[in-house]
């Protein structure tokens, strides 16, 4: 919807001349301000029918909602980031992080500086609310009141300090203890044209997770300790992962850190329930292998599968011979499917593409080799190591170690056993 549109919504709606509104509009817009959360400034100022407009009241963090325009929150703040992102065209520094009462927590970004830091407590008076990643998100903006106040207590920690494991899309503003234990550079195509980055593989005691450093900065090299102040996390390929801004700190350790080289073992139960994981382990049984296993094609262009010459985005293509194998493992909790890629189908089956293809094409079906591939490992037990994705057509476990399982069968049931007592 174009600005001439929303304010000839508003000035249907509250009743006054459209090219004031649009003026008003295009103001506010001018300066930063969210479309919707303009709006609402609109629709204060002029009154719904012409009207007066009350400040919104009071409303426990816990009660905040989606259907909400505009509430009143006393809160402690949580945790305080900083980043610069690119809104209608320009460069815009925002201070974004957690906020919580005695119900609950919310995310909020501020499109001003109110001078907030982890451990004060404030009234943000008017502030916008808007839906992100299906939750309710505060926006602190021109509008928005925001008093200090004495100190009240939440059952919440104040302050960014966390281990990977416990890191979730959407973050903000966190402070990490980490090994670099991956990383390489890379020129994207950015924003602003070509952009040197790095990126790789962040580790700690609890978890590895993937990380992009924005800056490239020179500190940011393979075995270095460091402690990170101020990143944000988003989703990669189904995983959280660590972001390095051009605000982010970065000092070196004056530790050790006890890095584990396995993945974070896991029941398939416990994983899926993550909503997505980097590096996992779990262990269970092969109990079927999927269709679309085997000698299988994939489109030139983009890698997808291709039936039938058929690929879904670039059309009729030539497909090129690959190998994989998508196997369901199931241990006593739940299942996931294990995709492996063609080195690890290689592996399984015992040879390469050739041999897949010449197999096939003796019994004229590529079938057989997917045939052949159950026959290895549907009713044996593995170790699969693997970064986790769960959407709405499963969870799927990309495959970087598959072996037959070292563990005592006995010692996994007694395992299960005291878990279903719990």
């Amino acid at each position: 919807m174009s600005l001439d549109d929303h304010a000839e919504d508003l000035a249907s709606d509250l009743g006054v001349d459209k090219e004031e509104v649009k003026a008003d509009l295009e103001n506010l817009v001018e300066y930063s301000v969210p479309v919707d959360e303009a709006k609402q400034s609109l629709r204060r100022k002029y009154g719904d029918g012409g009207g007066g407009s009350s400040e919104p009241s009071q409303t426990d963090v816990a009660d905040v909602s989606t259907e909400d325009s505009n509430v009143t929150v006393t809160a402690k703040v949580l945790t305080v980031g900083k980043r610069s992102i690119r809104y209608q065209g320009n460069e815009q520094v925002i201070h974004e992080g957690e906020l919580a009462d005695e119900t609950g927590k919310i995310s909020y970004t501020a499109w001003e500086d109110f001078g907030l830091s982890a451990g004060d407590t404030i009234t943000a008076g008017n502030a916008g609310v808007r839906e992100w990643d299906g939750k309710p998100e505060l926006n602190l903006g021109e509008s928005t009141n925001v008093a200090f106040e004495d100190d009240i207590e939440v059952p919440y920690p104040v302050g960014g300090d966390a281990d990977l494991a416990d890191l979730e899309p959407g973050d903000r503003g966190i402070d990490l203890e980490v090994e670099v234990v991956e990383v390489e550079r890379k020129t994207i195509d950015g924003r602003d044209g070509e952009t040197e980055i790095k990126s790789g593989v962040l580790a700690d005691e609890s978890a590895r997770l993937p990380f992009t450093d924005w800056e490239a900065r020179s500190e940011v090299a393979e075995g270095a300790t460091m402690r990170l102040e101020d990143v944000y996390v988003r989703e990669f390929r189904g995983v959280p992962s660590v972001n390095l801004s051009e605000f982010t700190e970065v000092a070196p350790l004056d530790r050790e850190l006890a890095i584990s080289d396995t993945g974070t073992r896991m029941t398939v139960r416990d994983a899926v329930e993550t909503g997505g994981a980097y590096d996992v382990e779990v262990v269970g049984n092969v109990v079927a292998v999927r269709d679309g296993s085997g000698l299988i094609e994939r489109c030139p262009e983009c890698g997808r599968v291709v039936q039938n010459g058929q690929c879904r985005s670039h059309g009729d293509v030539d497909g090129q011979d690959d190998l994989r194998v998508k196997a369901i493992i199931d241990d006593g909790t739940g299942t996931v499917t294990a995709v492996l890629d063609d080195e690890r189908t290689e592996e399984v089956y015992g040879g390469d593409v050739e041999d897949a293809k010449a197999e096939a094409r003796e019994a004229m079906d590529k079938e057989v080799v997917a045939d052949e591939i159950r026959d290895r490992v549907v009713g044996h037990e593995y170790r699969v190591r693997g970064n986790l994705s769960v959407d709405d057509y499963g969870a799927n476990l990309e495959v970087s170690e598959f072996e037959r399982s070292a563990d005592a069968p006995a010692d996994r049931a007694k395992s299960l056993l005291a878990e279903v007592a719990e």
